[in-house]
């Protein structure tokens, strides 16, 4: 019986039809950009398809160790088909990398107001499950999962996806915007200290230098600016975007450099209204992102018309596929993802089928790259519950296969590479 989880695990891969089933293998590092593509030292595509693994909450280390050993986790996300992982982090984190797993687990409960026997309980449940990550510091665990997925062929986008550990987003948690706007005290930017974001990354961008399996940073998770920086011409975006993409390639060469827009990154329209973003600190490496949820403001519910959907998401972002243009440049879908126990069917909820459904066509006939969100089943602690259920997560609760077994199914071609340079 000990061996029954990794049975399941493996069993798993026989719900997505073997013509799609694509094993990750170790690409030839590094990897760069030419027009719309990502490609390898060799000079051959590299789609990334990818899930993300939150690690930017209150405990500042990836998620669901307490749950299963590392190696089981890492050997699932490859058997099932993904070639990388978007990782977040926290500013804190990068700044402060030598606290102990034990202390940030005491710490998260006071932060997030979890019960500090419940955070200690889910320490003691990873020391068991990981002893060799027990009294380790918190980088040690980042640096345990990247060279865990590296060895499994899966590489590693480090996104910064908050600067105070914890759960995101919305218009008040203070991780919106830099701080340039109305100061430290406004809700959307009093975590957002512009400096120490900047030394965030660059810590970040050094240490992943001499971990091979990181490939890629991306700058900032969700940027939700206000109206004043639309009448500005979104400036403190140039500004700022333009200063870390340059200094993380200073730091690490090699990695690719993931830029977002604004409007929770759903929205990349002022390079074409307005002026291209200067790459040219970091040529070769550009990589653009978008998020599309049912939910996501930006683009209408696919009830009247999938067309008309898929319009929006070209309108506002993917128009820097085409190539040929000064903005032309590889676009990760680096968020998407529905409810995974919706209770029909096929486990979604219609709203959820039908965006689902017309985003899939969208990205199959694009031929671009993504990354669902999220792996985590579980949260160690979340909006100051401890083990918090994720819903969303394609893990179940216990880490130990998917929630939904339908669902790698219902993404159909985006897990095939069909176009390429």
């Amino acid at each position: 019986m000990a061996h029954l989880p990794r049975l399941v695990a493996t069993l798993g891969l026989l719900i997505l039809p073997l013509a799609t089933l694509i094993l990750a293998q170790q690409p030839a590092l590094p990897l760069h950009s030419s027009s719309r593509w990502i490609l390898d030292a060799n000079n051959q595509r590299i789609k990334f398809r990818c899930v993300n693994w939150a690690g930017h909450q209150e405990v500042n280390i990836p998620e669901g160790l307490d749950k299963q050993p590392l190696d089981y986790i890492t050997s699932w996300i490859q058997q099932q088909g993904f070639n990388c992982v978007r990782l977040t982090y926290s500013i804190d984190h990068a700044l402060h990398p030598d606290v102990k797993v034990a202390d940030a687990f005491s710490s998260a409960a006071a932060s997030s107001g979890a019960p500090l026997t419940a955070m200690t309980g889910l320490y003691a449940n990873m020391a068991q499950k990981n002893p060799a990550l027990a009294n380790a510091t918190t980088r040690d665990v980042f640096a345990a999962v990247v060279d865990s997925l590296w060895q499994h062929n899966v590489v590693t986008i480090l996104d910064n996806h908050v600067s105070k550990a914890s759960w995101c987003c919305n218009l008040t948690d203070g991780n919106g915007w830099w701080d340039t706007a109305f100061g430290y005290n406004d809700a959307n930017s009093r975590f957002f200290h512009t400096q120490e974001w900047l030394d965030g990354l660059r810590a970040m961008a050094t240490w992943a230098a001499g971990r091979k399996g990181v490939v890629a940073m991306s700058l900032r998770n969700e940027l939700r600016e206000f109206l004043l920086q639309d009448l500005n011409g979104r400036a403190d975006w140039y500004t700022y975007v333009q200063q870390a993409g340059a200094l993380v390639h200073a730091a690490n060469p090699d990695v690719l450099v993931v830029v977002g827009g604004v409007q929770s990154t759903t929205d990349l329209t002022h390079l074409r209204a307005g002026r291209m973003l200067d790459t040219s600190a970091w040529a070769g490496k550009h990589v653009w992102e978008m998020h599309a949820y049912s939910f996501t403001v930006t683009f209408p519910d696919p009830f009247e018309s999938c067309d008309v959907v898929k319009t929006e998401y070209g309108f506002w972002a993917g128009f820097v596929l085409e190539q040929g243009k000064a903005y032309t440049g590889p676009l990760i879908l680096s968020e998407f993802g529905v409810g995974m126990t919706g209770g029909s069917e096929d486990g979604l909820v219609p709203k959820d089928k039908r965006y689902l459904d017309c985003l899939v066509d969208y990205m199959q006939n694009n031929d671009a790259d993504w990354a669902v969100w999220a792996l985590q089943g579980s949260y160690y602690v979340r909006d100051g519950v401890a083990d918090w259920d994720e819903g969303w997560g394609v893990l179940a609760h216990d880490w130990s296969g998917w929630r939904n077994s339908k669902f790698p199914g219902m993404l159909g071609g985006m897990w095939k590479v069909t176009q390429g340079p």
